[in-house]
């Protein structure tokens, strides 16, 4: 797949990232920063970006990179659709400020600001901040300090223990209102504080934490690269998403099933070309990597996907399961309608799901059912699709 992975607003602009891969590590060897290092056969970079890029509440992503290395991020973020990234300063606090002005013109409510050395960063971690950000104006995930921690003096001695209750290890992405944290930001130019966090406190502000993930851990030794690396080596995981669609008739002369042109006495009604077909696999496929629904992507209040062919939609959702590093293993359609009859268009349909997608065609399989003339498709009102997509990802 070459096409970029893009989609709709998800409603706009409302809630941005902020990746910062300005730094110049490279304490890792290779020759280059760290966040552009190989991990599991791409870049360390890439990983946190197709996270993000799947997920479907952030409206955009900007990253913030050294002006030296723009050939090595437009390697690493091919194919996703990205806004222009930025350049960063000489600290990291330096570079998150910069591209929290940048965001201005965007007006975002929210931003949630990641390190790019953090390629492992979950779904399930993005949900929790951005709902603590509901009722706060900063949240980070963290997670509880569970070793004995001890304080020793230059020579390695022990000088005391520290007791870790109430200590935790910050992670990120950490969330914040984005005006809140732009103004912090400005105020604290100039000072070397550890974190985002750590600068909306020094301004006054409150900042809550949400449980992080042990896994969501920051590639800074060549011990954290090795144990990163061995996450690929393994069998990966499989998962598995259904999706579901009906589309009422409506005038017209043919329906579009999977993607074929079907001569017929109506048409199907629909913002897009009302594709059913489609949009369940579409469905099935965002459902595998937790990445939302059509709706979210493709907005139907927004004009610009009126009458759109529903092969974007479905490239999509193949384009994100890439970024991920994943492959789609297999997808299973069912068509369920009276009229017209799908049999005879069968292969063609598969054939070109096959082709949208990029996939071999055995591993499409189309089927057709009618409801005994039950219910809104028996009485003829119009055409249903259930959807099963297997998807691979790496572990």
């Amino acid at each position: 797949m070459t096409e970029a992975v893009q989609g709709g607003s998800k409603g706009g602009p409302k809630r941005v990232a902020l990746i910062v891969a300005a730094g110049r590590g490279y304490r890792l060897g290779g020759g280059l920063p760290k966040q552009y290092l190989t991990l599991g056969g791409r870049p360390i970079l890439r990983h946190c970006l197709a996270t993000f890029a799947a997920h479907p509440d952030v409206s955009a992503i900007r990253v913030v990179i050294h002006p030296d290395d723009r050939p090595l991020y437009e390697q690493a973020a091919r194919g996703l659709d990205l806004l222009e990234p930025v350049p960063g300063g000489a600290e990291r606090q330096d570079s998150v400020r910069l591209g929290l002005e940048s965001l201005a013109e965007l007006a975002p409510d929210q931003v949630l600001i990641h390190d790019a050395a953090r390629p492992f960063v979950t779904v399930g971690v993005i949900d929790r901040v951005i709902a603590a950000l509901d009722h706060h104006a900063g949240a980070i995930p963290a997670v509880a300090q569970a070793d004995t921690l001890k304080r020793a003096d230059a020579d390695g001695r022990i000088t005391g223990t520290v007791d870790r209750a109430g200590l935790w290890r910050a992670q990120t992405p950490q969330g914040f209102r984005f005006e809140a944290i732009r103004a912090a930001h400005r105020a604290a130019a100039g000072q070397a504080l550890t974190d985002d966090a750590a600068v909306l406190e020094a301004a006054g502000g409150t900042v809550v934490l949400v449980p992080g993930a042990e896994d969501n851990g920051k590639v800074t030794t060549a011990d954290d690269l090795r144990r990163a690396e061995a996450r690929f080596r393994g069998a990966g995981e499989v998962r598995v998403g259904t999706g579901f669609d009906v589309h009422a008739f409506g005038p017209g002369d043919h329906v579009t099933l999977g993607g074929v042109r079907i001569p017929h006495t109506q048409g199907l009604s629909g913002h897009s070309d009302a594709d059913v077909g489609l949009h369940a696999l579409a469905d099935a496929i965002y459902g595998a990597i937790a990445a939302g629904d059509i709706g979210r992507h493709f907005p139907p209040s927004e004009a610009r996907w009126k009458g759109a062919p529903s092969d974007v939609f479905l490239r999509h959702a193949g384009g994100l399961v890439e970024a991920l590093g994943g492959r789609i293993l297999h997808l299973d359609l069912t068509l369920i309608c009276e009229r017209p009859k799908v049999g005879p268009h069968r292969a063609a349909i598969a054939g070109r799901i096959a082709e949208i997608l990029g996939l071999d065609g055995g591993r499409v399989a189309v089927k057709a059912t009618t409801t005994e003339r039950l219910g809104f498709t028996g009485r003829g009102e119009g055409i249903a699709a259930q959807a099963a997509a297997t998807v691979s990802l790496p572990g």
